[in-house]
């Protein structure tokens, strides 16, 4: 289905819980580009670029919530890829 790219917001305890690393780790295994980054409202804000397969796969696992995060809600919006690579923790 080509390339994708997804924003996503993370709300709930999701700051100071190796959420952004856990994230990065997942990514990188995936082969998805993007960053993650902790927003001043204490959300995690992360954009995933790549097969939309491996980027929809993202959006799941953020839902999930690695470790010892407790996600209670995602906002997903699509977007134009910006042929990102790598991964990055900002």
């Amino acid at each position: 289905m080509g390339v994708a790219r997804r924003r996503v917001i993370a709300h709930g305890r999701v700051q100071g819980v190796f959420f952004r690393d856990a994230t990065r780790r997942e990514a990188e295994r995936l082969g998805v580009a993007g960053w993650a980054r902790n927003t001043s409202d204490g959300t995690v804000e992360a954009v995933f670029e790549g097969d939309h397969e491996a980027v929809e796969a993202m959006v799941g696992f953020v839902r999930g919530g690695p470790g010892h995060a407790s996600v209670t809600q995602v906002d997903v919006s699509a977007e134009e890829p910006e042929g990102l690579e790598g991964f990055s923790v900002r």
